[in-house]
């Protein structure tokens, strides 16, 4: 819990991570004509498994997610060097807070690039787990579950229509809410 009570620097962010799988359905039954009352039904297609990977800044309200078709280390492996290489390349270092999957592992990260990239990408960041039977600690996994329970409770469709949707963002609301209390967290810090 220290790593949440450091103050705010921007060469030095502090980011989550955390992953889920969405099952993809598509709804068989055709769609009520206007004015008529919306039908439920239990029958469906499946179309297949989304992953999501949450990348998110608590203090700034900054998130971006990543849609894969597979869960692995390699997709986390990936995601870090995305971090790295796309999101934060002007920073000296990242603070990184990760659950205890077993798919994230520092080693792992040499079983996806080579020696040099995988060391160069171990020490860019500054690696905290959250203990193993507190992954709720995780502020990544608190923002997919928000978004879970407001974005995707319609059908999701194909994985193209799946990552349409979580890229436009359907849950923007969070990112003020999010940056609310962030900003309350700095002003309590500098207060103490």
């Amino acid at each position: 819990m220290d790593v949440y009570q450091r103050p705010y620097d921007p060469k030095k962010p502090m980011i989550c991570i955390d992953e889920t799988n969405k099952q993809l359905i598509k709804q068989t039954r055709l769609p009520c004509a206007p004015g008529q009352p919306a039908k439920v039904d239990y029958e469906y297609e499946r179309v297949g498994v989304a992953d999501i990977f949450m990348v998110f800044e608590p203090l700034v309200g900054r998130r971006e997610t990543l849609v894969t078709q597979t869960r692995t280390a390699l997709d986390f492996a990936h995601v870090l060097k995305y971090v790295w290489g796309v999101m934060y390349s002007s920073v000296d270092r990242i603070v990184l807070v990760i659950d205890n999957l077993n798919a994230h592992r520092v080693g792992l990260l040499y079983l996806a690039f080579c020696v040099e990239e995988a060391h160069r990408l171990v020490n860019r960041f500054e690696w905290y787990y959250t203990p193993v039977h507190g992954s709720w600690l995780g502020m990544a996994g608190v923002e997919i579950g928000v978004m879970c329970r407001q974005a995707f409770e319609v059908s999701l469709g194909g994985l193209e229509s799946f990552e349409a949707k979580v890229k436009v963002g359907l849950y923007s609301e969070i990112t003020v809410v999010l940056k609310l209390i962030g900003d309350l967290l700095l002003r309590l810090r500098e207060s103490n």
